[in-house]
């Protein structure tokens, strides 16, 4: 039997063919992968890059696997994981309970993003906003895995994040998924919705303290778009916090935050002799 060529063997010889030179990575937000890691970017030769990875994910006909790419959302390029067997999603956010990355960060910090993208990281909320803006519109996707490996995920469509001049103000529309709703919901003056975003230096809450500031166990809450102060907190990184899906009573190990265009459909490729499902 004739082994297929890899899809990335593939790629490489199309930008070859293309005449496409495999020059030195450059990206804005290169303090997110690791020097010894830029060689796990997949596309690195791309001479017109996608605007995010659902855009990726249709150029090579749905066959692009999970990994780092350079995308394009703004006037730079960027790095970016893409989670290109759930349906092309960008991820922006990424934790593990009890991380060893420091989610306590300025604003600085959580405007260009920290972290490793191929773990816990926060991608940036200024290519938050340059993703979410358009032209088309966006999607936010929120994925919870608990102690017991149950995994529920929640979308919100539309999403826009504002720019900074706005705080970088959060805007979501009809919810849908397995998860509680504990952005758009009003539970005790906890409607993240609307809301500005909050760091440790940067107090943008309708609290009379600091939620970034507030610790549980020691750990600051991190930045986030609080109220006064959260139903849901997704960078505390001692206790990944989703009203009643995460909690100190009812542990999370994993949660992502990823965005992608609304109104797409899920292509599962399953591989060369079998049928792809919709």
């Amino acid at each position: 039997m004739k082994t297929p060529i890899s899809w990335l063997a593939a790629v490489g010889l199309l930008l070859c063919a293309a005449g496409v030179s495999m020059e030195h990575l450059k990206a804005e937000n290169l303090n997110v992968i690791p020097p010894d890691q830029h060689n796990l970017v997949l596309n690195p030769g791309m001479k017109v890059l996608p605007r995010d990875c659902y855009e990726m994910l249709m150029t090579s006909s749905g066959k692009a696997r999970d990994g780092v790419y350079l995308i394009k959302p703004g006037d730079s390029p960027i790095v970016a994981y893409c989670a290109m067997q759930e349906g092309g999603w960008t991820v922006v956010q990424h934790i593990t309970v009890n991380s060893s990355v420091n989610f306590d960060r300025t604003w600085a910090e959580y405007k260009q993003g920290f972290g490793d993208v191929t773990g816990d990281h926060w991608l940036g909320n200024e290519y938050l906003h340059q993703l979410t803006r358009g032209p088309g519109r966006y999607k936010l996707g929120v994925k919870l895995v608990d102690q017991d490996a149950i995994t529920k995920m929640g979308e919100y469509d539309p999403v826009l994040v504002e720019d900074e001049s706005s705080g970088y103000r959060l805007r979501l529309g009809l919810f849908q998924g397995t998860t509680v709703d504990a952005l758009t919901l009003d539970t005790e003056n906890y409607l993240h919705d609307n809301q500005k975003f909050t760091t440790k230096d940067k107090d943008n809450d309708n609290y009379f303290q600091n939620c970034a500031k507030l610790e549980f166990q020691g750990v600051p809450g991190g930045g986030w778009w609080y109220d006064a102060c959260a139903g849901a907190n997704l960078n505390r990184r001692n206790v990944i916090y989703w009203q009643k899906d995460c909690n100190k009573e009812r542990l999370c190990k994993y949660a992502w935050m990823m965005v992608r265009p609304s109104d797409t459909v899920k292509l599962v490729y399953s591989g060369d002799c079998k049928k792809d499902e919709l």
